[in-house]
């Protein structure tokens, strides 16, 4: 247990993932409310703030240490900003640590380089902002603006102001996985609610698709849970009221996640295929059986090669796969030989991920049936795949960074030339509207702010749809009323 103890409350989500990041395992409390905690501690910290300054102590049973910094309570940001460094450079000189991405805890760190290219920095005025400012390594700096700048040229197609793009969840998934806590349900107790699901999601498309005849529809992501556990009439139902209400003439992307090999037949790929579909993604995660079985996803590893050499087959020219490195038990020559194996298959795309142990995933809730399994993910795992995606041709062109995630890394997108997903650097950049439909989804309508100011960022409402599906086939009206009455309260046409 790690306790700190603000005489305010300021700056507490920062605090705490700041903390979390240096102690993974730990509990971290960080409030200004009185509590009573149960057992030692790690150590305690307080966290005063007076008028012009702060005070930071921490205490263990060695002793205490200090840091005391002034500030300006009127520029919020920049305060921020500061009690992190310093708060940092406690952690560092008490740990004896850094972090790969120093003070950085949000989840979208490309933003940063993005914005300053955007404003027409050079690439020695971003490194510098981003080592003094965040005391981020080179390392994850070179591969952030890398990125930064593979987004901005992908980006130069889409409409920003007239254009939208179309998230659709299908939330069935064959099982749950050991690390999963999106909003998926198990198959086999839905199977005969899928029919009213979609006539739920209907009615939702007809909404969008009316609302929006004059927009220019950019991208389209059909995921989940695991759109492919659709039968394929439902896949065909689906594909065509989408075809049907929707001008696709600048649609530059229409993506369907397949994900697991067990949910992949060959009519349902015929299916995706008639309507045009080309773009889908195939996840093994690993390609160690019993890290599989462990894990919970009820396919194997020829499954998987099956299931890729079949969409091939029938002219899928745009595959994705899924990895997560630090699954339970893995070691570096485990993701060497799943790597080995995804040479041999030379997918288009390839989105690496560092697990994270989600609060909700039943990994991290029964996490002593797991204590066994090392779970271990370092910069030397990131760099071996990193070489291996390199003989590829595959390059980094996406990246977003996840809480409790191992080793404090990140997740990066890898493509070939012109393969690179647009609406996957839509959803980390947050630069146009994406309208989500289905149980779980969240809409995020972007829009400029009121001002003509180009100092102002844009600016982005959510509107949540509910993530049960019993309640979302009752309550389908009241989402899509939720969407026209954050419409109407923002102007946004």
């Amino acid at each position: 247990m790690i306790i700190a103890k603000l005489n305010q409350p300021e700056f507490e989500y920062d605090i705490h993932s700041l903390i979390k990041a240096f102690f993974p395992k730990e509990n971290v409390s960080a409030t200004a409310e009185e509590k009573e905690y149960e057992g030692d501690a790690v150590f305690r910290m307080n966290i005063d703030y007076a008028p012009d300054h702060i005070h930071i102590t921490l205490k263990d049973e060695n002793g205490e240490q200090s840091e005391e910094f002034a500030v300006d309570f009127s520029d919020r940001k920049e305060t921020k900003n500061r009690l992190k460094q310093h708060l940092y450079q406690l952690l560092v000189h008490y740990t004896g640590k850094e972090l790969p991405w120093g003070t950085l805890t949000g989840i979208r760190p490309t933003k940063i380089p993005m914005k300053l290219l955007e404003e027409g920095k050079n690439r020695e005025e971003i490194v510098n902002y981003m080592k003094d400012t965040y005391f981020a390594s080179d390392e994850k700096i070179d591969l952030s603006i890398e990125i930064a700048e593979r987004e901005l040229k992908l980006l130069e197609k889409i409409d920003y102001e007239n254009g939208y793009s179309l998230y659709i969840g299908i939330p069935f998934c064959p099982t749950t996985c050991l690390y999963c806590s999106f909003t998926s349900y198990p198959l086999a107790a839905w199977r005969n609610r899928v029919d009213a699901y979609l006539d739920a999601l209907e009615k939702e498309i007809e909404y969008v698709a009316v609302k929006f005849y004059h927009k220019h529809l950019n991208s389209i992501y059909i995921g989940g849970g695991t759109p492919t556990t659709l039968e394929p009439y439902q896949l065909e139902r689906l594909m065509r009221k989408i075809r049907c209400s929707f001008d696709l003439s600048d649609c530059v992307e229409f993506t369907v996640e397949a994900g697991r090999p067990d949910s992949i037949t060959r009519e349902k790929l015929e299916v995706l295929r008639k309507w045009g579909i080309t773009r889908i993604s195939i996840n093994p995660q690993t390609m160690k059986d019993e890290t599989l079985k462990l894990i919970g996803r009820h396919h194997t590893v020829e499954q998987t090669i099956k299931s890729y050499e079949m969409a091939r087959e029938l002219g899928f020219d745009d595959i994705n796969m899924d990895l997560i490195l630090g699954l339970p038990g893995e070691t570096i020559e485990d993701v060497r030989n799943t790597m080995e194996q995804i040479k041999v298959l030379k997918p288009d795309n390839l989105t690496v991920h560092s697990l994270a142990l989600k609060r909700a995933a039943r990994l991290n809730i029964c996490k002593d049936d797991y204590k066994d399994y090392e779970m271990v993910n370092t910069q030397e795992h990131m760099n071996l795949v990193y070489g291996y995606c390199k003989e590829l041709g595959l390059e980094p062109y996406y990246l977003y960074r996840q809480k409790s995630m191992a080793g404090n890394l990140e997740n990066v997108g890898y493509a070939t030339k012109g393969k690179a997903g647009v609406y996957n650097v839509l959803i980390m950049e947050e630069k146009q509207t994406i309208m989500a439909l289905g149980a779980g989804a969240t809409t995020k309508f972007v829009f400029p702010p009121k001002e003509k100011d180009e100092q102002l960022d844009m600016r982005m409402e959510r509107v949540e749809n509910v993530k049960d599906v019993k309640n979302y086939l009752e309550r389908i009206d009241e989402m899509i009323e939720r969407k026209i009455r954050k419409m109407e309260e923002i102007s946004w046409h």
